[in-house]
């Protein structure tokens, strides 16, 4: 039997941080920037590919994420730079 790589049920949806549902947890598939000095803060963090994370709460302007063992609170733009599947 062919799988059909474009079949809606086995395709994997990626997503950022600020589209995804609070409280679940989602695994970071990869940074999406170009800034190498965001990639490096990041990856202090523990927020790189193969992780989990889960966003804690969101508010208008940031977002509460659990990377971890920490909690840190990110402005919607960074939370929009890191994929989630």
């Amino acid at each position: 039997m062919l799988i059909n790589p474009l079949s809606k049920r086995n395709r994997v949806t990626h997503m950022n941080l600020t589209t995804v549902e609070e409280g679940k947890e989602y695994i970071i598939s990869h940074i999406d920037t170009n800034d190498e000095e965001l990639n490096a803060f990041l990856f202090s963090l523990g927020c790189y590919s193969g992780e989990p994370i889960t966003v804690v709460s969101r508010r208008k302007s940031s977002c509460t994420v659990s990377i971890k063992d920490g909690r840190y609170n990110i402005d919607t733009s960074l939370a929009a730079a890191i994929i989630v599947a």
